[in-house]
């Protein structure tokens, strides 16, 4: 009788589609940058990301082709200046258009879908509240949007509707990841709690509302990612400009932190 042959291997596990959510906090989101690094230093390469508000500025510079070494270096020689263009009393203190030029420059002047990434962008309609993924289209526009703080900047008009920051709807787009495929997400949160923030001012009060409301938008969103790094940021504000490399070395920490909890749960993940 003849020997059967040898049964065939089973198949190697398939790693899960890896999706990164970068959540809004102002200038905090320094710390994302500290974030990607310590992924690609652990081997770890997100197959997409989306981004809110200040995530969406890191998120389309990853998305870019920019390592984490590349993003600290253009982060540390940001000038403020570059990205701010003060309008005059209206619907907003900037325009916005500075920011939207600079991420064109960093970005080669590609499109969203040019890019070597999957990239989503997460805005809030004005008109209805809803949040808004843009997937195609011009990069610096869509950053502009969903970066557009209320009364800070002025709102954006793409295709006949208005834009202001993704963050008054979905603070980390975790779900807009799932919705663009990942099979495994690593949200970032960077919002400011608002236990004893400054209020001194008015923009500071307008930070303050914003993580009064975010909080609980972000309880529920969390809730679907399975892993949550949540860099420790104390005496890290909103809206100053001069902590980045703190942020970034937050960052860092809080993702070395949680490494072993990524890696246990996508080898869990793996089919």
């Amino acid at each position: 009788m003849p020997t059967p042959p040898p049964a065939a291997p089973p198949p190697a596990p398939r790693p899960p589609r890896i999706g990164l959510a970068l959540g809004g906090g102002a200038t905090r989101g320094f710390a994302h940058i500290g974030v990607i690094q310590v992924l690609e230093e652990a081997g770890i390469k997100p197959d997409l990301v989306a981004g809110t508000s200040a995530g969406s500025l890191v998120a389309t510079m990853y998305a870019a082709g920019r390592s984490g070494a590349e993003l600290a270096k253009v982060a540390l020689a940001m000038d403020e200046s570059a990205i701010t263009d003060w309008a005059f009393p209206g619907r907003g203190l900037i325009r916005g258009e500075a920011l939207a030029r600079y991420v064109r420059e960093q970005t080669g002047q590609r499109t969203i879908e040019q890019l070597p990434m999957p990239l989503g962008i997460v805005a809030t309609d004005l008109d209805n509240g809803e949040p808004v993924l843009f997937r195609r289209g011009d990069a610096g526009t869509a950053v502009r949007a969903s970066s557009a703080v209320p009364a800070v900047f002025q709102p954006v008009s793409i295709n006949g509707r208005e834009y202001v920051d993704g963050g008054l709807a979905s603070p980390v787009p975790v779900r807009f990841a799932r919705q663009m495929g990942a099979e495994f997400v690593i949200a970032v949160d960077i919002s400011s709690p608002p236990d004893g923030n400054a209020t001194g001012d008015p923009m500071r009060m307008l930070l303050q509302t914003f993580a009064i409301m975010s909080r609980s938008i972000n309880t529920f969103e969390l809730r679907d990612a399975d892993v949550v790094v949540r860099p420790r940021l104390v005496g890290v504000s909103s809206a100053d400009f001069t902590v980045r490399r703190k942020a970034i070395a937050a960052g860092r920490e809080a993702a070395l932190a949680v490494l072993p909890a990524i890696r246990q749960k996508m080898a869990l993940a793996s089919r």
